[in-house]
């Protein structure tokens, strides 16, 4: 209920600014990569059309295989469940993401209980924050964010259960939806190699790690296959968006540039979220949030920030890194009611707000 409460006042926002920038809620909760999805679940990666092009607007038959296959495939099942054209796709969509936001939210309560420290009202304000993160309109949108974050999330409670089989099938799964299923894999890895030198568990360690690449590698492999060489999807990446790894030189010149001329409130607060991404990734280790957290937020705060491209999506791609809410949670849960609702509050409006803002009066993708 946290979860919904938080995202319908997203949608109520949207709606809002929706209806005084003259833009259609629904175009654009479907808008940018949901066009991408929506069309492969459709058509598969063949059948996209033509009008969808890169962000250099060209385009191969190759150009589709950028998007990884589990968002969409998802769409599709859920879509033509029904027969006769099922619910329709943009309705199976979001029906996906909501579905998705749930179910991480249950993981996310889980992992609140067990960090140390946690507490079963640190848990519910994690769901909380998670649903009012800056970028969180994406939950509520055509895109896999949603479906991705509800997978690694499972993912670590398996670690952090010691439930290795469902840390390393979730694993698997999430790299079927997007890249950063990298930094989950090596979360996983780590915590398997740590539990099999410590001779615990017996055989589940060894299936859990074997286990959790399987998705992300299958993927890229068959990309590899389909271009003709064995990079073939980073260099779909480099051609089509120009998105590369650069250790972060080109964050830091657009943080730069954002902050000298200030020409949007979306570019100077994708700055702020920045340096408050790195700060919070070094208070999780200062609080000794859970190693394998750590591991995996650091991850996705590396393949995120140490990668050239579209700068306007910086905010949205850190998204993923759920370890960084957990300080927030457990010093909020340490606070009186009223104080945690009015700080819940606030934030759901702030995030509301932008994210309406980014997708209504923000003229590029995000």
């Amino acid at each position: 209920m946290i979860f919904l409460a938080v995202r319908e006042l997203g949608l109520l926002v949207l709606g809002w600014m929706a209806a005084e920038n003259d833009r259609s809620v629904t175009e654009a909760l479907r808008s940018w990569d949901g066009q991408w999805f929506l069309a492969i679940a459709e058509g598969g990666y063949t059948g996209v059309p033509a009008s969808l092009v890169d962000a250099f607007g060209n385009r191969t038959t190759a150009t589709p295989l950028a998007f990884f296959p589990g968002y969409p495939t998802a769409i599709r099942w859920l879509a033509g469940i029904d027969g006769d054209g099922g619910i329709g796709l943009v309705s199976a969509a979001l029906t996906v993401t909501i579905a998705a936001g749930i179910a991480c939210s249950y993981a996310l309560a889980r992992l609140g209980r067990h960090v140390r420290g946690g507490s079963e009202r640190a848990g519910l304000i994690l769901v909380a924050l998670f649903a009012a993160a800056p970028m969180s309109v994406v939950l509520s949108m055509a895109y896999s964010e949603a479906m991705f974050c509800a997978l690694a999330a499972w993912s670590l409670v398996g670690v952090l259960e010691r439930r290795w089989l469902l840390a390393g099938v979730a694993c698997a799964l999430a790299g079927l939806v997007r890249s950063t299923g990298a930094a989950l894999v090596l979360a996983v890895a780590l915590a398997v190699i740590v539990a099999i030198g410590k001779r615990q568990d017996g055989w589940r360690p060894w299936v859990g790690g074997l286990l959790a690449p399987v998705g992300l590698i299958g993927y890229l492999a068959w990309v590899g296959v389909q271009t003709g060489t064995w990079d073939g999807w980073f260099q779909l990446q480099e051609r089509g968006w120009g998105t590369g790894f650069d250790g972060g030189a080109a964050t830091v010149r657009f943080s730069l540039e954002a902050l000298a001329d200030a020409r949007s409130v979306l570019e100077v607060t994708t700055v702020g979220l920045i340096v408050l991404a790195v700060v919070l990734l070094v208070v999780c280790v200062v609080r000794r949030v859970e190693w394998p957290l750590v591991v995996y937020s650091a991850g996705v705060l590396a393949m995120d920030l140490g990668s050239n491209g579209l700068m306007n999506s910086k905010a949205r791609l850190m998204l993923p890194a759920l370890a960084l809410l957990i300080p927030v949670a457990l010093g909020l849960a340490r606070r009186r009611p009223a104080t945690i609702v009015l700080t819940l509050c606030g934030l759901a409006l702030a995030s509301s707000w932008f994210g309406a803002y980014s997708l209504t009066s923000w003229a590029y993708a995000i």
